[in-house]
């Protein structure tokens, strides 16, 4: 386990009640614990990102979120990240990577990638529609093969320690099969970390960080409950708890 990731809380949480079961991440309220890591974690983001050559408040903001943990031994720390995917520019050491390994299968979505970007650039370069038409068609079977398998290998474990691809745990679900980006949130990454290394989840908060989009949808430093399209049917199978989303939301 890298270490380095958990960060340790700065403010003094000795008379915050803490409470044992994480809080329904589709709900509006957040509980105390978390606010105090998410207001440590957004001076962090603060403070780095000032090195950093891209500004979410000028460009598009982001999601970003925080996981209150149990250590094994018995204190509390939190881990961060982010939704999606960071700009290549942006190093972010302290931030919980992604659940799929892009390395995998001789880095086989890079490969894919660069693969249909020049099938993009032929079909802009060619003179003949019937040649137009066929790559356009090979692009989108390549497409569509080509997220198959990434789905196929984002693997993701739930608190008894078993593993489900994206194909498989959305299949069981009412959604049946996994929308683009899906697995990619930050609940689902937080949680897959502190489960992999025996970290107990504790409060779970995700805030908007940057600039508004979308008639202010989305707000500087405002929490926001997690996503029910992409991330209801992972946190549920991760948690094994539906009981908790099926809950009204407090």
């Amino acid at each position: 386990m890298d270490k380095q990731l958990i960060f340790n809380f700065k403010t003094d949480i000795s008379r915050i009640n803490i409470n044992t079961k994480l809080n329904n991440p589709f709900a509006a309220s957040i509980p105390e614990i978390a606010i105090v890591a998410t207001t440590e974690f957004q001076e962090y983001i603060a403070t780095e990102s000032m090195k950093w050559n891209h500004d979410f408040h000028i460009q598009k903001g982001k999601m970003f979120g925080i996981l209150v943990i149990q250590k094994e031994d018995y204190t509390y720390g939190y881990l961060g990240t982010y939704s999606g995917k960071f700009p290549k520019n942006i190093k972010g050491h302290k931030f919980v990577p992604s659940v799929f390994d892009d390395s995998v299968g001789d880095f086989f979505i890079n490969k894919g990638m660069t693969e249909l970007s020049e099938i993009g650039s032929q079909i802009k370069n060619s003179d003949s529609p019937s040649e137009i038409t066929s790559l356009i068609e090979t692009r989108k079977q390549k497409s569509i093969s080509l997220q198959q398998r990434l789905f196929e290998n984002y693997n993701f474990l739930n608190l008894s320690g078993k593993e489900k691809s994206l194909l498989e745990i959305f299949k069981s679900s009412s959604h049946g099969k996994p929308p683009v980006a899906a697995g990619e949130c930050a609940a689902p990454k937080l949680l897959q970390y502190a489960i992999e290394h025996q970290l107990k989840p504790i409060a779970l908060s995700e805030f908007w960080w940057g600039k508004s989009i979308k008639n202010k949808e989305r707000e500087h430093r405002a929490f926001y409950p997690a996503c029910k399209d992409r991330c209801r049917p992972i946190l549920e199978y991760m948690l094994e708890d539906t009981e908790l989303f099926n809950r009204r939301a407090q």
